[in-house]
């Protein structure tokens, strides 16, 4: 059958579908990979460092209707069992959060004192905070008013978590080991606009921990080229995290990166796979820049790149970088939104909207590929990476000349939720999506005219076809809707297909359904309430959504089911073979692993006169049922003195 017939009937035929409760929101997450000294120490330091570990720290996100979240990371810290405390951050860190989507990045390889520790804490400084969110239209507005739940501003956020029971972090000699801890911006801020459109941010700091590694995430790993062994297939970089200026001096510590035949190679620019990229890389200078992505494996604990990065392919060398999302292309001229703009000087700042002039002359790559590509294969939703010079400057009105450039195709992320047909005539290897995001930015604010090979078939979000041929059969009829009823939210990458060519309008290269995937429930009350929930029973909990306050939200994956609008009310129940269930209030935390202990305590507590102010749970969500069924659930009471 042919596909392009099958879009132009579907175009037709299709309703405009909508799904409220897909949005977008953060998480954010450090990786600790801990290995013991071996015996390759100095003979004059080994004393000193025989009783550390190594400690390996990353940070990730997931995108959200924050555009931009620049804070300082000041602090990390663990805190032993006999109460000592390891600072392992070297230096304060400004981070912007939300340009970590789907993404760890290294932040620090710091030597640590073996030992169990019990506590993880990590401090933030929001004294000079760029805090940029997402208004009704989807342009970015300043934030300014950023407070607590109890309306205090928010200068400095401390966050702990324990790290008991499966979490428990023991750092043996010569023993690798790992923490991840997540900062769930879904969990913990939540923007609200005034009647004048004017943004505050609300924060409630919350913190969880997992020692086990169960969702590792690509990595990214910055610095500068320290060493290569050819014959060893690998090489070293000095660690300069996030945006840092590239140094020698191994503040942050160095790691080695393992490749093998199917890594890809961006070297100034010319693309390499397996072994000739490694010889490349052998003959460029010590200290050149360096972007590795990859996998940390275990058994035996290394860090293995499928992409690499060196020389002019780097921002921050001798071009001007936008990174962006392609909003609408007219002719050579493309609008990037989003757009974070990285000098040539070094210098990084965030612009929601840049002008990039491109020509037949501009270079065109595309992520995780050395095949060849033109200007045609640049189009709109496209995540793309424009490396040229600046134009224009004024804020108001940003362009850059990319004619003699690059412009590099990203993989692209979008949201969105599965379409039912009730008669399906798709080709194999198509479906149809009602896509709501590409890259976290509303599908309004993008102009698809120009992606069809004609006005009639130009991409249209509500029906977006999407080409999987690369993918297994059984993983796209698994999500299709059975019928009206079993529309899901997922979650597709890959690349739009070139400008002027759809329908296909997307080829896919993986499919996620986000309803199999772990959430994060969040509920808070205004005021704290002694009824927050509306049914007890022996293993689950009705919550009351009457009194809700700012946070009432399921998150997973980047998109977000607002609790408020679904019927009926969310319940959460305890998992069937135990969980960590943690009550907080005055004094000493309490631990419970049966959740109906859990629930016991927390009515007691209320029945003398305590008040619930929040509950955050983490586990598996079922959109049917409004069902929660908790692995984690952390509940924080005010007493009735009001402590």
């Amino acid at each position: 059958m042919n596909a392009n017939l099958v879009g132009q009937r579907l175009r037709r035929a299709l309703p405009k579908l909508s799904y409220s409760q897909l949005f977008t929101g953060f998480i954010l997450a450090f990786t600790i990979l801990i290995s013991g000294c071996g015996s390759s120490v100095n003979s004059d330091v080994a004393s000193d460092q025989q009783d550390k570990g190594e400690l390996f720290i990353g940070l990730t996100d997931a995108e959200g209707d924050f555009i931009s979240y620049t804070v300082d990371v000041v602090s990390i810290t663990l805190t032993r069992a006999n109460g000592r405390v390891v600072q392992v951050l070297p230096a304060t860190s400004r981070v912007d959060f939300a340009q970590y989507t789907e993404l760890t990045e290294f932040v620090t390889a710091a030597m640590v004192p073996l030992g169990a520790y019990r506590h993880a804490t990590m401090t933030l400084d929001y004294s000079n905070a760029e805090i940029q969110v997402e208004n009704a239209v989807g342009d970015a507005v300043q934030v300014t008013d950023i407070r607590d739940s109890n309306g205090d501003p928010v200068t400095t956020l401390e966050m702990t978590v324990r790290l008991e029971g499966r979490n428990k972090l023991v750092i043996s000699h010569g023993l690798p080991a790992h923490l991840t801890l997540d900062f769930d911006l879904n969990a913990t801020n939540r923007a609200i606009f005034d009647d004048a459109g004017v943004p505050s941010v609300i924060v409630e700091p919350y913190l969880v921990a997992d020692a086990q590694l169960q969702r590792p995430k690509t990595h990214r790993l910055r610095g500068m080229l320290n060493a290569v062994n050819v014959a060893d297939n690998s090489f070293e970089i000095i660690i300069s995290p996030f945006y840092e200026q590239m140094s020698n001096e191994q503040e942050f510590g160095a790691l080695t990166v393992v490749t093998n035949d199917e890594t890809i190679y961006d070297i100034d620019n010319i693309s390499y796979i397996g072994l000739p990229g490694l010889e490349a890389m052998a003959v460029l200078p010590q200290f050149t820049g360096t972007i590795a992505v990859g996998k940390f494996l275990h058994d035996p604990l290394r860090f293995v790149a499928h992409e690499v990065y060196a020389g002019e392919s780097v921002p921050g060398g001798t071009s001007d970088v936008v990174q962006g999302s392609i909003l609408a292309r007219d002719g050579n001229i493309l609008t990037v939104k989003g757009a974070t703009l990285i000098r040539s000087g070094g210098t990084v700042t965030f612009n929601d909207r840049v002008t990039v002039t491109i020509a037949e002359s501009t270079m065109v790559k595309k992520q995780l590929s050395t095949d060849g590509y033109t200007t045609d294969d640049i189009s709109v939703g496209q995540k793309v990476s424009i490396f040229g010079a600046m134009t224009s400057t004024d804020v108001e009105n940003l362009a850059m000349d990319a004619t003699n450039g690059v412009v590099r195709l990203k993989v692209t992320k979008v949201y969105g939720t599965t379409v039912h047909l009730e008669v399906n005539p798709l080709p194999s290897g198509y479906f149809i999506m009602d896509a709501q995001r590409f890259n976290g930015r509303p599908v309004s604010l993008f102009d698809f005219s120009g992606t069809g090979i004609d006005a009639e078939h130009d991409a249209d979000p509500a029906n977006y076809e999407v080409d999987t041929g690369v993918l297994d059969d059984g993983i796209v009829v698994d999500v299709m809707p059975v019928d009206a009823s079993d529309i899901r939210p997922i979650k597709v990458f890959g690349f739009v297909t070139p400008f002027g060519s759809a329908p296909a309008d997307f080829m896919a290269t993986s499919l996620v359904d986000l309803t199999r995937i772990p959430a994060t429930l969040t509920m808070n009350w205004t005021p704290d309430t002694d009824n927050p929930f509306s049914e007890v029973s022996e293993n689950s909990v009705t919550l009351n959504m009457a009194e809700r306050g700012v946070f009432h939200h399921v998150g997973r994956g980047g998109a977000i089911v607002d609790l408020s609008r679904i019927s009926p009310p969310p319940v959460i129940r305890g998992a069937a073979n135990g969980g960590w269930y943690e009550l907080k209030e005055k004094g000493p935390r309490r631990v419970f692993t049966d959740y109906a202990s859990f629930i016991a305590e927390i009515e007691a507590r209320l029945d003398n006169g305590s008040a619930m102010k929040r509950i955050v749970a983490h586990g598996y969500f079922n959109d049917a049922t409004g069902v929660l069924t908790a692995e984690n659930v952390y509940a924080k009471l005010k007493s009735s003195n009001g402590r």
